[in-house]
């Protein structure tokens, strides 16, 4: 069976995980263009593919997604540019006929959310979100607790997504921290929390609620950002998520606490299980061997492109859609509009 053929759109930070997911995956899919409005940053991307897979082609590189699109024999495409640009990029790929994998968060607002939702639905194609840390072996161990019934009648879940993000995070590039084109800390480092919580909890909620605050970063949006929020099992859900922690990234956890079952997730990434307690015993409760995690992205993106290859080949909805998406994605723009903010 032939490759898929994807090409990158936007080659800033979070793209050399995309290229490293692509070349882990390379028996199925192919890298065949990378494009950055920024001269160099594509042929950069490009190089670095190459290099991943010796006696393999270098993708093409280019300026102008909009001309890459139809000349490339493409399949698919990876979204990769700064959030607020993410729905313009992602729309004009599905109008083009391709797949697209996303990164988060998949928009910007509710709208275009359901607009990217809608189109890759009436062209049979699939859309997929960004949420790799849904991959991290514990954290499919405890969704696996879940499923088994294993926490009884849940009572609460938490999210802490403890970091540092500077000045000069921030002066990386002019869009980030703004209302327009990122959010805040909720948007940008909390929602890979968000979205586990939720998952974890019974989906999206039926009352949220929520306080930001800019206290010391320079920027539009806010750098610490609380929410409280009831689901419709009754379980509620708590959400900490800061950029101020001194002086570096402390941690990110997930804890989820039910009747008869406690288990926390944490580390860098929620990759270490830091709490695992159930009134009843299975075989995997001795697994202690977590991935070595090397940075705050994880290790999620390599199977995540896996599942999204596959459910191309397959003609499904990826393992988290992008109906999956906007669930986080709702939450974080309803504590938005209780401060009297909106991104976008």
């Amino acid at each position: 069976m032939n490759r898929l053929r994807f090409a990158m759109i936007g080659c800033g930070r979070i793209s050399r995980k995309h290229v490293e997911a692509l070349a882990a995956n390379g028996a199925a899919a192919a890298l065949a263009a990378v494009c950055d409005i920024v001269p160099g940053r594509a042929a950069e991307a490009s190089r670095a593919y190459a290099e991943r897979m010796p006696g393999g082609k270098a993708p093409a590189a280019c300026l102008d997604y909009r001309h890459m699109l139809g000349e490339q024999g493409l399949d698919a495409v990876a979204v990769c540019v700064e959030s607020g640009r993410h729905a313009e990029v992602a729309l004009d790929c599905l109008r083009s006929g391709l797949h697209v994998l996303v990164e988060k968060p998949m928009a910007l607002s509710s709208g275009d959310a359901e607009a990217m939702i809608s189109l890759a639905g009436q062209n049979g194609l699939r859309l997929g979100v960004c949420h790799q840390n849904r991959f991290n072996p514990p954290i499919q161990r405890l969704r696996r607790a879940l499923d088994e019934g294993r926490f009884g009648k849940l009572v609460n879940g938490t999210v802490r997504v403890l970091w540092n993000r500077d000045a000069g995070y921030y002066s990386q590039a002019p869009w980030r921290g703004t209302w327009k084109l990122d959010g805040g800390t909720l948007m940008n480092q909390c929602i890979h929390g968000i979205d586990l919580l939720q998952w974890m909890m019974g989906g999206a909620p039926e009352t949220v609620m929520g306080m930001t605050g800019r206290f010391l970063r320079d920027i539009e949006a806010e750098d610490f950002g609380a929410a409280i929020m009831r689901f419709g099992n009754g379980s509620i859900g708590i959400v900490e998520g800061s950029a101020c922690v001194y002086p570096e990234n402390l941690e990110e956890t997930l804890g989820i606490f039910g009747e008869t079952g406690a288990a926390v997730i944490g580390g860098m990434a929620v990759d270490r299980v830091q709490t695992w307690r159930f009134a009843d015993l299975r075989e995997y409760d001795g697994e202690t061997r977590d991935p070595e995690i090397i940075d705050v992205y994880g290790n999620g993106h390599s199977p995540l492109y896996a599942d999204f290859i596959s459910a191309v080949r397959d003609g499904r909805d990826p393992y988290i859609s992008g109906k999956d998406g906007k669930i986080a994605l709702d939450i974080v723009l309803r504590v938005y509009a209780q401060e009297g903010h909106s991104c976008g």
